[in-house]
């Protein structure tokens, strides 16, 4: 694989990084989560990537081709087809894409719907795909998968209230599909001759409810809508007419977000409180449940259904086997804009990341998590292992400077009211007896602590705002801090002065020494890399970082001759240091990259993104000792 690289000038083509591991799952998508047809694969989004998972090897292979959030999720019956529809911006056109799922890329682009594609069906023989389009969208269109063009559409709701949530093809008939939303119920009709859908308004009488899903069995007699008040609708497929509507006293608290019909006549139900339920059709009595974790918003069966899966708001994934009904979690991500990744010192096994609530520490080559450690609705916004591995620093909006044991997560102290608006950078001495923080108002405080104290030891006051990076020399005798407020300075940390300071008209978001600690390079909003000397503050070089947004994450090589970026242009970037010149890009990140890292052994990258994504890519370069 060859990408022409995004500098300015006519470089010569740059090979791709090798993207090894994604962590994440997208479980805001409603039924985002599917188990193909062939029983050995996941299929699921991330931003605006589509994986499909292993679920023997944990593999995972990427479709790329949405330019933005992917917002709905299908897979044809056959398995043959997958497709996927996308979000955009206000009076933009929202992509739907159909991939060829046996060779793994686009089938074809289909183009018509404003603004987001909500849903999205195949007919049961792979004939036709019908989609809906979003709030200010509002239409339905059937498209002909084998001529690749729209057949025809119709607006989605008879009243301009109204608004459609969710489309479903019948089981037996390529020409019969059920939509329902916000005050919307319709069986449709697709007339191919006349190019024509019609529709039949459902009758409920009085009952008015929002569907949010839909369900039919196979043999189309009925369907099924779970409803946002928490009970389902049963529906006759021919006459139209509400058969009955349960459960009549407990209902589904927060709403029904997804329904399963299993071979055996029983439902599964998934509702916005985290509860997953076995149900009987007859009258929606739960014979069992589990509480997961977030509201489910996917269930999904492996083949006949001994064993399925379930999808969560909070991007966790559990397995279910049918004859235990016992949930186990299989995969975890963060559903909140990851911050930070750290390292232990010499370690390169295992990594924390940290986000809004929670510090979560994987296993690099497993991507398994090991350990999390959640404090309720606050964000940790910097994490950094202690030298000694005994302890996790963490930074915190609250203003508070949390450390934890690493084995169990427990709290071992916390540094109250350490920054007036929030702890925004830190690092810590390599002899384990002082933590450098930056706040939100721009101070810098060095921190003495020890065996059950911890005490202020000194503040620095020149930057005029947020810190957003710190980095500490090997002697522990000076650091560097990097401001939005267009400096870095270099301190002394033994006097507590200023040694030097670094000015530029930029918002810098990082700066890093070289390893042989005679040169930083920064970078920030302007897209500039710059390479300063350390001992007089002088200005050495600049190179154009990025041709669009500010480059928010960057880590230099041990031996100093590769350093690799991340930023708002979602790419992934290896530089030769003294060229000055990319080497390797990567192409797999959907949201603005907010940190990059190179473990100490040289062996991966680890990147994470706005959208709560972490991706693993392997480094290419040997590390000369």
């Amino acid at each position: 694989l060859k990408a022409k690289t995004t500098m300015a000038g006519d470089t010569p083509e740059v090979p791709l990084l090798e993207l090894e591991s994604v962590i994440g799952f997208n479980g805001q998508v409603f039924s985002g989560l599917i188990a193909h047809p062939d029983q050995e694969h996941l299929i699921y989004p991330l931003g605006c990537t589509v994986i499909i998972k292993s679920l023997k090897s944990n593999k995972q292979e990427f479709l790329h081709g949405h330019t933005n959030n992917v917002s709905c999720v299908t897979v044809s019956r056959t398995g043959k087809y997958v497709a996927s529809g996308q979000v955009t911006f206000m009076g933009f056109k929202a992509d739907i894409i159909v991939w060829d799922y046996s060779r793994k890329e686009m089938y074809t682009r289909l183009q018509l719907h404003k603004a987001k594609v909500e849903a999205l069906a195949f007919s049961p023989s792979d004939l036709y795909l019908v989609s809906l389009g979003g709030q200010d969208d509002g239409s339905i269109v059937v498209w002909n998968i084998e001529s690749r063009e729209a057949i025809c559409g119709s607006p989605a709701s008879a009243h301009s209230a109204g608004h459609c949530l969710t489309v479903k093809f019948s089981n037996q008939s390529d020409y019969i599909f059920v939509s329902a939303g916000n005050g919307t119920l319709r069986v449709w009709e697709l007339d191919l001759p006349n190019r024509k859908i019609r529709p039949t308004e459902c009758q409920t009488g009085q009952l008015k409810r929002i569907v949010k899903c839909l369900e039919i069995p196979e043999d189309d007699s009925f369907f099924y809508c779970g409803t946002t008040t928490g009970d389902v609708l049963k529906i006759n497929l021919k006459t139209k007419l509400l058969n009955y509507c349960a459960p009549l006293k407990e209902k589904f608290s927060k709403g029904v977000n997804t329904l399963k019909m299993l071979k055996t006549g029983d439902m599964l139900v998934g509702s916005g409180d985290g509860m997953l339920s076995l149900c009987k059709e007859a009258n929606f009595k739960p014979m069992k449940k589990v509480q997961l974790e977030g509201g489910v918003t996917s269930i999904t069966l492996r083949g006949q259904g001994h064993q399925f899966f379930a999808g969560a708001e909070s991007s966790q994934i559990y397995r279910f086997n049918y004859a235990d009904f016992k949930e186990e979690l299989i995969s975890t991500g963060h559903s909140h804009a990851v911050n930070d990744v750290a390292f232990p010192f010499g370690s390169s096994d295992l990594f924390a990341t940290c986000s809004k609530n929670d510090i979560r520490v994987w296993h690099t080559e497993t991507s398994k998590e090991l350990l999390r450690i959640t404090v309720p609705n606050i964000t940790c916004s910097a994490v950094e292992f202690m030298r000694d591995g005994r302890s996790i620093i963490s930074a915190w909006n609250d203003g508070k400077i949390r450390v934890f044991t690493p084995e169990s997560g427990k709290l071992m102290f916390a540094i109250n009211n350490a920054h007036s608006m929030g702890v925004t950078a830190l690092a810590t001495t390599s002899d384990c007896k002082r933590i450098v923080s930056g706040g939100g108002e721009g101070q810098v405080r060095v921190w003495e602590i020890g065996q059950g104290f911890h005490r202020l030891a000194e503040t620095m006051k020149e930057h005029k705002s947020t810190i957003s990076s710190i980095k500490i020399k090997k002697n522990d005798k000076e650091c560097v801090t990097a401001s939005s407020d267009g400096t870095c300075i270099i301190w002394d940390l033994v006097r507590v002065v200023r040694n030097q300071m670094v000015l530029a008209n930029t918002l810098f978001r990082c700066v890093c020494y070289h390893p042989e600690e005679f040169q930083i390079i920064t970078s920030g909003t302007d897209r500039k890399i710059g390479y300063w000397e350390v001992f007089d503050g002088s200005a050495i070089r600049e190179l154009e970082g990025s041709l669009s947004g500010s480059i928010n994450g960057m880590d230099i090589s041990s031996d100093g001759n590769h350093f690799v970026t991340g930023g708002d242009d979602k790419l992934v970037k290896v530089w030769g240091y003294t060229e000055g010149e990319v080497t390797h890009i990567g192409i797999g990140h959907s949201g603005n990259i907010t940190r990059v890292k190179i473990c100490s052994n040289s062996k991966y990258i680890i990147t994470s993104s706005a959208d709560g994504a972490v991706l693993r890519w392997k480094y290419p370069h040997p590390v000369s000792d």
